[in-house]
């Protein structure tokens, strides 16, 4: 089992930056790899972004690419989302989430563990 819990969301002007953070209990954080996802009122859940367990393969969402970067720190079993240039489309609750297959993975099905999600708002 892994626990995953997300911080870092809030109130942002548009332009601005926030860092979300995951941290991860339970089991070895170093052999999963982690992705973020998020979830705008009336939609499904999108992906975001995705690293593996080294951190040496990410991926994005087109939406986001050049703004947003995943990172993690296996040492403090944590992976992080830092995301600049804030939209007011990219209001959403986000939500982190594990798996421990090999190949990277967008869909929300490929991923067993999941965080409760944090929100964030971009005004205009």
């Amino acid at each position: 089992q892994v626990q995953l819990e997300e911080s870092g969301g809030g109130l942002v002007q548009a332009e601005g930056s926030l860092r979300l953070s995951c941290a991860a209990s339970g089991r070895t954080f170093s052999g999963s790899s982690m992705g973020w996802f998020r979830q705008r009122p009336g939609k499904e859940r999108e992906f975001v972004a995705t690293i593996t367990w080294s951190g040496g393969s990410t991926y994005y969402a087109d939406s986001v690419k050049g703004r947003f970067t995943i990172s993690r720190d296996n040492a403090k079993k944590t992976a992080y989302l830092q995301m600049n240039t804030l939209k007011p489309e990219d209001t959403a609750v986000y939500y982190c989430a594990a798996h421990f297959h090999t190949e990277l993975i967008l869909a929300p099905a490929g991923y067993d563990y999941w965080g409760q999600g944090t929100q964030v708002t971009v005004s205009s």
